[in-house]
């Protein structure tokens, strides 16, 4: 599930392991969602799919649910970054199932990669970094076999950690966080229903999923650390002094009332879906 934070300024090669840690940790920490829009998905699904393409598998999160879900189909990990796609055969090498996983490394701002028909694709937060979706959308519905099932999945927002009132600065930081981003046009993505039916899909079914870990896990401390460094050079220029000066200090490893320290974080947010079927 690639969902890009939009960070400049990092090497490529640090960019890239720092996406995956963080997804990863989304995982760890949230990852409990997923089976929740799987099953969701199943219902619109083909019976007994044979072949399920994840778009934009990042670490492949999805890719490992999809496989649960659906045990005798053969699951194919698509993404542009063959570090991720690295981190997803050592997974499936560990956990015993390398044999149903088909890794291709693929461009979708260049070409659909060439994979055969599928019967389920999954596009987790991933559609709305491609160019141009309105083609990949018209490449995906020629690659479903009729009858095949196009699953969507993206953030309504982004990822929510911190009370109120930090204990300093102004309340209400996360917020205003957020509202700059939003201005920046982070994980900003259309409702897909009238790109779907203009590449020919019949939206079946949509729905909006809670995600929430209360009380967190000890995870989140270093997930909440983790996010929030990584958004923080987009905040600059953006954000007042005072509330950089309040965010740095909370991203200070060794603070007592640095992130990593705080026992009053929650993890919030929530995610919205799209079913589509090729008719």
């Amino acid at each position: 599930m690639t969902h890009h934070t939009h960070a400049p300024g990092h090497p490529h090669t640090q960019h890239e392991a720092g996406l995956a840690d963080l997804l990863d940790l989304d995982a760890e920490v949230l990852g409990a969602y997923l089976d929740e829009v799987i099953a969701w998905a199943e219902q619109h699904a083909p019976q007994r799919p044979r072949t399920i393409v994840d778009v934009g598998a990042g670490t492949g999160t999805g890719s490992s649910a999809l496989g649960r879900r659906f045990p005798t189909a053969e699951i194919v990990a698509v993404d542009r970054s063959a570090s991720m796609l690295d981190r997803i055969r050592t997974a499936a090498a560990e956990h015993g199932t390398p044999g149903r996983l088909r890794v291709v490394l693929a461009d979708l701002d260049v070409a659909w990669p060439s994979i055969g028909t599928v019967d389920v694709a999954w596009a987790a937060s991933s559609l709305h970094e491609v160019a141009d979706p309105d083609r990949v959308l018209r490449d995906l519905h020629a690659a479903l076999n009729p009858g095949g099932l196009l699953v969507i999945v993206e953030m309504d927002e982004l990822p929510r950690f911190l009370p109120d009132d930090v204990g300093q600065g102004r309340p209400g930081l996360e917020r205003r966080c957020h509202e700059a981003l939003a201005h920046a046009g982070w994980n900003a993505h259309p409702d897909w229903r009238t790109h779907l039916e203009r590449a020919g899909f019949e939206v079946v079914d949509q729905r909006s999923f809670t995600v929430e870990a209360a009380p967190a896990p000890p995870s989140a401390a270093r997930y909440a650390h983790a996010y929030l460094s990584r958004i923080r050079a987009a905040l600059d220029g953006r954000l007042a002094t005072d509330d950089l000066e309040t965010l740095d200090a909370l991203l200070t490893p060794g603070s007592p009332d640095g992130l990593l320290h705080r026992s009053d974080l929650s993890v919030r947010g929530s995610r919205t879906a799209w079913a589509a079927r090729r008719r």
